[in-house]
């Protein structure tokens, strides 16, 4: 199985082809520094046998910037070895940090922008990047990834809606990538030709007036010619379409852009991928390899075997999906792909960190702060003698209404399968309640639903009865 094959990127030999991208934990202290939490909860990838860990992105910043992992002075490095020298001896996962530059935010709404920097300003830059990376080594990370995506500070060099009129303004491609150049070209100094050093960066900003995929292409391609590692798209999570609440910072991940980049439940899977390939497509076509990594929605196994089956990219980055279940990659490895806990995607841990509070999963057992261990000892939940008795039953408002009897064995959710006119089986959410509305059906269309209880490492019951449920066609059509 390809998915499960190694990669070699520049020498990095990464297990399998699922990385865990960069998110925000809010685990940190304030200070920046490693936390017993923030360790366990990478560590905690690597024990589930994820291919490549990208750990949260660090700051470069001098300042304090709140729970956010620093690598800014040589005092970070230690806490950091630690936690990478944990990962390596649990398993065969590669780890590398996401290293990060932002412009200022305040709560009246106000944002820095490019066009406040000085030429001071971006030499200082330059040079933080290159001493992180260098940090990044020491503290034995396989590699590092820069981050050139969402609202960040690379990324707004490459927009087309960089404000600058300088030699790094937005007036031509060449010089809305005049930036990352150097920024490569410091850190090549500082860390020499060997060490991998990736890049995550935007297909489509999703906003009005922004890059698409047509551009795109282009940074891609000089982003190959600079010698990255891979290339790690993502999309959206920009401020120009932010929503900004009173009081609060902005959060790029509140407008249409940020719903692109961490999209809901109402989405549909693999939305991205398209876009990656196209970018794969393109940079092979004038002769480099470099790998691309595409995330967005693809945490169903048969999803991501497809994604790297067609050769459409070479890894699948999967965030909410292993924040859910760590251990997806080894249950794919054991073949215990059932016992997967699936994301449901409602966004509670999106929620989370827009409020700054540490991040969970919904899925998670109650006040659990880190995901299950795959060993628990736990049996499978099961309903006794008088069974699930699922009803579905028609709301008021045309909507299809569930409910059934409490499992036994302590069960942590209830997956809720679905089938619409003989098609596909698929879970339509997960809930930890014993009653569910569907609000996504509609009259003339035949469903069945059944229902499994799930306890916290996956085990289920058998399946609930099952319930066909077909809703009239309004009179009134």
């Amino acid at each position: 199985m390809k998915l499960l094959e190694p990669l070699n990127i520049q020498g990095m030999i990464v297990p399998n082809r699922i990385m865990v991208p960069a998110m925000v934990t809010r685990l940190a202290s304030e200070d920046g520094f490693v936390t017993d939490e923030i360790f366990d909860r990478y560590v905690r990838y690597a024990e589930g046998e994820t291919g490549l860990i990208v750990v949260e992105a660090m700051a470069i910043h001098q300042s304090k910037s709140g729970p956010l992992l620093r690598i800014s002075d040589d005092k970070f490095i230690p806490g950091l070895k630690r936690m990478t020298d944990r990962i390596h001896e649990v398993s065969d996962s590669m780890v590398v940090p996401q290293i990060i530059h932002f412009l200022k935010v305040a709560r009246s709404g106000w944002r820095q922008t490019l066009d406040m920097l000085s030429p001071e300003d971006i030499e200082q830059i330059i040079e933080e990047f290159g001493d992180a990376v260098l940090r990044a080594k020491k503290a034995g990370f396989d590699g590092a990834e820069l981050h050139s995506a969402h609202a960040y500070t690379l990324a707004s060099f490459m927009t087309r809606t960089n404000p600058r009129d300088d030699e790094y303004g937005g007036k031509s491609i060449e010089s809305r990538v005049r930036m990352i150049g150097r920024v490569m070209e410091n850190v090549r100094k500082k860390v020499g030709p060997d060490f991998p050093v990736g890049i995550r960066f935007l297909a489509d900003e999703f906003i009005k007036d922004g890059t698409t995929i047509d551009e795109s292409k282009l940074i891609a391609l000089r982003l190959a010619q600079l010698g990255f590692a891979y290339l790690s798209v993502s999309v959206g999570g920009k401020f120009e379409d932010a929503i900004h609440k009173e009081g609060h910072v902005p959060y790029p991940y509140t407008g249409y852009s940020g719903d692109r980049c961490m999209p809901g439940d109402w989405y549909p899977p693999m939305l991205h991928v398209h876009l990656a390939a196209e970018i794969k497509k393109f940079i092979k076509s004038k002769g480099y390899d470099t790998p691309v990594i595409v995330a967005g929605k693809i945490s169903e196994p048969d999803d991501a075997r497809q994604v790297i089956e067609s050769g459409e990219v070479d890894m699948v980055a999967i965030a909410r999906g292993l924040l859910a279940d760590p251990d997806f990659a080894k249950k794919i490895r054991l073949q215990e792909e059932d016992r997967i806990v699936k994301c449901d995607y409602c966004n509670v841990c999106k929620a989370l960190d827009g409020a700054h509070k540490p991040v969970h999963c919904f899925l998670w057992p109650k006040e659990a702060t880190q995901a299950p261990k795959y060993e628990t000892d736990a049996a499978a939940p099961f309903w006794g003698e008088k069974g699930a008795n699922l009803k579905v039953e028609l709301d008021d408002n045309g909507a299809a209404k569930l409910s059934w009897s409490k499992a036994e064995n302590k069960p942590t959710r209830y997956d809720i399968y679905r089938t619409a006119d003989d098609g596909q089986i698929v879970v339509i959410d997960a809930v930890k309640t014993t009653k569910k509305t569907d609000g996504s059906v509609l009259g003339g269309i035949n469903y069945r639903y059944y229902v499994r209880a799930c306890n916290e490492k996956g085990d289920s019951s058998g399946p609930s009865n099952v319930v066909e449920f077909k809703p009239v066609v309004p009179t009134f059509y």
